[in-house]
């Protein structure tokens, strides 16, 4: 079937469960998503986009993953999400690191059983620090007896797969460095995960989320093979991942928009529509302007981040695009807000439901305050191997900046310094972020994407630049009062 195809059969599905059977507005105000969603949508087999066509799969082609974020966000982020864990957190590294048997096993339950699968690598007292994981592993008689506590793992207690990632245990008793991955089955023996506690999530209602404790037994063939190392699969896995984010940015982003010009048209104060005040028209036109950085991020991930490729060494543009497209998408919740005004700012409101519900993408996969300032620590590192301390010609040499570096060089054109408190990293890292999105606009400007579009993302991007840089350059820091409440009661001087 044709991609456009499988797209109207998806869209036909969910405008039957999410406004015609039910109402999405009044859905969201519950948790989990009543039976008959999931089944109606899950017929089309929305999860093949992520499967090899030899395992009778769409092909694994990471136009179509993102294409289907996109159709699903549009109508809601839950259920985009929801794609996105099956896909690019278990499907694709399934595809591209298991034995054929393992394979063989799970693109049959997901093809002819609608199972769902997701990965388990956040725990509670090292949650962005994935490398000290404490979960363990020992083999035994063809198994591996895997011991944890992993949370925040998205569909809790609903998956039926799941990648476990864990630490060899040595007869020592201690934890090697490198990290394995393995394929879990809670429909089979000594294969069940228990749910612990099942968290109440701000926003993403429709997503459990829990505290879960491991003690299985996996066996070895379900032990996903990485090409060099445990840690560099990981890093694979996760840019590429980020890579998608887009995708369920897409289709949030133009909702939101088409809603706020919607809004602004049919509006009417002091007897002209919104549409007619400048400040509204300034609003509008930074959420067209996300929509285009939005489209041009899809576009370049669809070339540069299917599963043929390598990305464990890509941290420089897999975090600014998760990071910078994440920011975007609350802001244009932000936005839409503000413009549709107090009622909004209700949970069944698509832009007061979007705030929470995107606020949580700028935290998971990488905080996004740890992915800007990572940003700024592997430019550091590439600008000391080149010896070149001038911003403005570190990137028009770095082939992820070069064209958008040249645009702006009088804003870029100054020497970094060697040694950077970590606020300046995050800075730096949020500007390099959005030179790294204007470089991705100007090649699909080069597309023949709507010309208009192109030139007002890329001056709302120059606009967010200058801004951030003059924070940069603002030399005077503070720092916290650790004893502040001295002299610090204001009826006291009353």
């Amino acid at each position: 079937m044709p991609f456009e195809a499988f797209l109207n059969e998806l869209n036909a599905a969910m405008k039957n469960v999410f406004h015609l059977r039910a109402d999405i507005d009044q859905m969201a105000l519950k948790r989990g998503m009543p039976p008959f969603v999931m089944r109606e949508i899950m017929s089309i087999n929305p999860l093949s986009v992520g499967i090899p066509a030899e395992y009778g799969g769409r092909g694994c082609k990471m136009e179509e993953n993102i294409g289907l974020l996109a159709a699903a966000s549009y109508e809601s982020l839950a259920l985009s999400l929801t794609f996105g864990i099956n896909s690019a957190l278990f499907l694709q590294p399934v595809a591209k690191y298991a034995n054929e048997e393992s394979k063989k096993h799970v693109f049959d339950r997901f093809i002819n059983h609608q199972n769902m699968g997701g990965l388990m690598i956040t725990e509670p007292d090292y949650g962005s620090d994935a490398l000290n994981m404490q979960s363990s592993f020992t083999e035994n008689n063809g198994n591996y007896h895997i011991q944890g506590t992993k949370h925040w793992a998205g569909l809790t207690g609903w998956a039926d797969f799941w990648l476990l990632t864990a630490r060899e245990m040595s007869p020592e008793g201690k934890l090697k460095r490198d990290i394995d991955f393995f394929i879990c089955d809670v429909n089979e023996p000594n294969q069940q995960i228990k749910v612990d506690e099942v968290y109440e999530n701000l926003g993403l209602y429709q997503i459990p989320y829990g505290r879960n404790i491991l003690d299985v037994q996996i066996p070895s063939s379900r032990r996903l093979i990485p090409e060099t190392t445990g840690v560099k699969m990981m890093l694979d896995l996760l840019h590429r991942s980020r890579m998608q984010f887009p995708g369920m940015a897409m289709g949030f982003i133009h909702r939101l928009l088409d809603e706020s010009i919607a809004h602004s048209r049919e509006r009417q104060i002091g007897g002209r529509n919104l549409l007619s005040y400048d400040q509204v028209q300034q609003r509008l036109a930074k959420l067209q302007a996300y929509f285009t950085i939005t489209s041009a991020m899809c576009h370049n991930s669809s070339k540069v981040a299917g599963i043929e490729n390598d990305l464990s060494l890509n941290g420089l543009e897999a975090n600014s695009v998760k990071s910078v497209v994440t920011d975007m998408m609350q802001e244009a919740a932000q936005s839409a807000t503000q413009l549709v005004g107090a009622q909004a700012y209700k949970i069944n409101h698509i832009a007061g439901r979007g705030i929470t519900d995107s606020r949580p993408f700028q935290i998971f996969e990488g905080s996004n305050d740890i992915l800007y300032a990572q940003i700024s620590e592997g430019l550091v590192k590439l600008m000391k191997k080149a010896k070149e301390f001038n911003l403005f010609y570190a990137l028009k040499s770095n082939s992820l900046t070069s064209k958008a570096s040249e645009r702006i060089k009088s804003i870029l054109d100054f020497k970094i310094q060697s040694a950077l408190p970590q606020r300046k990293m995050v800075e730096l890292g949020q500007v390099v972020g959005r030179v790294v999105s204007m470089e991705q606009v100007l090649k699909l400007g080069a597309t023949g994407f709507n010309h208009q579009l192109i030139e007002n993302a890329v001056t709302i991007l120059e606009q967010e630049i200058e801004m951030l840089m003059s924070g940069y350059h603002f030399n005077r820091q503070v720092n916290a009062i650790e004893v502040y409440n001295t002299e610090s009661n204001w009826r006291d001087f009353v």
